[in-house]
């Protein structure tokens, strides 16, 4: 997280979406950033969303067990470091995941972080516990899940039906917080109780909500900013307007076009492009002949310059 929300210079992630907020030329602790948002969330309980508009704000309200490291540009297997859980190993026959659990991590509340936290939000996610989730949309990433047993208060064991070497990356994804075994689902949608670097503080559905930073943070040193500051503007120009005149840190959903412009009026803002959401491919009606050949489509597949396709929609 940066520390400063109005250092004076900028920072952009474009991938068809743009993230403009500050870089810091040295870490200092203080400050608010104030990110522009384009939509309120339905709820803030992220496991029962499947939108950006709970993701970003409430994410760091809540720890991953595992998650991808954040310094490393592009996701990978192997970019996977710990969270919440100190490490992990796999048996022979690679169906039980186990995972060591970090101590004295408290809940906003106070209460202690334990493995007992880590089976019920598992629970929840693939339908076995007494309480439901309203909406469940990755209850299908867990199908392969046969169970998940504890052994004491800080380790925990995924059981898997089949092996499954990818499903460390689902632990690590940005939509798989753990949440509190003694919240109820329905008290999560309203105020989340999570163990992150920030606790949610509600100033409004219409206008926007925040995040404050935790003293006592478990992970030393961090937060280093005061708080986060989202605030709700539906409309992309609106965004792009206060972010010129300086009312946000951060703005998303621009196009590479857009991002020119805006870079002549913020001539300040620093620009780094990364793919995300970004159609690479060439989209065809699969149903419609000659089209419904499967032969004819590899064909075209492999006959486009996929480098200059690229080149073309991000203007180089």
């Amino acid at each position: 997280m940066y520390d400063e929300a109005r250092s004076g210079r900028l920072r952009a992630a474009c991938a068809l979406s743009l993230a403009l907020g500050p870089v810091a030329e040295a870490q200092k602790s203080g400050g608010v950033l104030i990110m522009s948002h384009f939509d309120s969330p339905a709820s803030m309980s992220m496991h029962e969303e499947a939108t950006g508009a709970v993701n970003r704000p409430m994410m760091g309200v809540f720890n991953n067990l595992v998650m991808f490291d954040q310094h490393v540009a592009q996701n990978s297997m192997g970019s996977i470091v710990p969270d919440l859980a100190t490490g992990w190993s796999w048996n022979e026959e690679g169906t039980e995941l186990t995972m060591p659990l970090r101590k004295g991590v408290r809940w906003h509340d106070g209460k202690p972080f334990t493995a007992r936290d880590v089976k019920c939000t598992c629970d929840l996610l693939t339908g076995r516990s007494a309480e439901k989730f309203r909406l469940n949309p990755r209850k299908t990433w867990y199908s392969n899940l046969e169970e998940v047993t504890t052994n004491g208060d800080y380790e925990v064991t995924f059981r898997l039906k089949r092996p499954q070497p990818s499903f460390l990356a689902l632990p690590a994804s940005g939509w798989s917080p753990v949440y509190p075994c003694h919240v109820s689902p329905r008290d999560v949608r309203a105020h989340p109780i999570g163990t992150g670097p920030f606790k949610f503080v509600d100033s409004g559905r219409t206008t926007g909500s925040g995040v404050a930073r935790k003293p006592e943070y478990w992970k030393p040193d961090r937060p280093c900013l005061d708080g986060v500051e989202w605030r709700i503007v539906p409309t992309l120009a609106t965004r792009i307007l206060g972010f010129v005149a300086g009312s946000f840190d951060q703005v998303f959903g621009l196009t590479f076009p857009l991002l020119q412009d805006l870079k002549s009026q913020a001539p300040q803002a620093v620009c780094d492009v990364f793919p995300a959401n970004l159609p690479r491919t060439l989209l065809v009606n699969r149903i419609i002949p000659p089209f419904d050949n499967p032969e004819l489509r590899r064909a075209m597949a492999l006959s486009l310059d996929h480098q200059a396709f690229i080149d073309i929609l991000t203007l180089g």
